[in-house]
């Protein structure tokens, strides 16, 4: 069964902060993996900016993990490998994944930001104003008026997806990737391949 950065991941029964912790740790995990692919198709000033990306996610990863740890459940593992909306062949590719990947986990902690707990909400805030600064700062413009929100606003839903439901993504180009398919499809693991991708 695949699963992708959007999709519910299953925490024990009674985990006090739900599947919301356990899906922004989905999204940290394919975060991570992303930015790998990201700082293999960069160089000098992009690389750092990726790496800096690559070690905020990871350290948020960890943090999740140990979160949901302490709260009695079972932290879910990464999959081996995810498949990316769209190939990343240079550069351009790599800034328009790690927009993407930086609006997609800030979607993830806008969740757990409603949880009861208010040190999990403080911790939501916090990581989605770094997502949404880092995504500001590898395209610096202002896109959706509010994650989720379409431009004109009218096609705001708050509606969450079942399992395995497949919600679309923001386009964040508004053009087409390199191979005929739009930035809105989902990233998901797929099994290992010999190459890592």
């Amino acid at each position: 069964m695949t699963e992708s950065a959007t999709e519910p991941t299953r925490t024990p029964a009674g985990a006090p902060a739900g599947d919301a912790l356990g899906r922004a740790l989905s999204a940290e995990h394919a975060a991570v993996y992303a930015y790998g692919v990201i700082g293999g198709k960069t160089s000098g000033a992009l690389l750092r900016r990726a790496t800096a990306g690559f070690d905020a996610h990871r350290a948020r990863r960890d943090q999740l993990r140990t979160l949901i740890t302490q709260r009695g459940g079972t932290p879910a593992e990464p999959g081996p490998t995810y498949r990316l909306p769209f190939e990343v062949r240079r550069p351009a590719d790599a800034v328009r994944l790690a927009v993407l990947v930086e609006q997609r986990v800030t979607t993830a902690y806008l969740e757990l930001a409603a949880d009861r707990d208010p040190a999990l909400r403080r911790i939501a805030a916090l990581a989605a104003q770094e997502c949404a600064t880092r995504a500001y700062g590898w395209q610096p413009k202002i896109g959706d008026p509010f994650p989720g929100m379409g431009r004109g606003g009218a096609d705001f839903d708050v509606a969450v997806p079942a399992q395995g439901a497949e919600t679309p993504a923001p386009d964040v180009s508004g053009s087409e990737g390199p191979a005929g398919t739009s930035g809105s499809e989902e990233a998901q693991p797929e099994p290992s391949a010999a190459d890592g991708q």
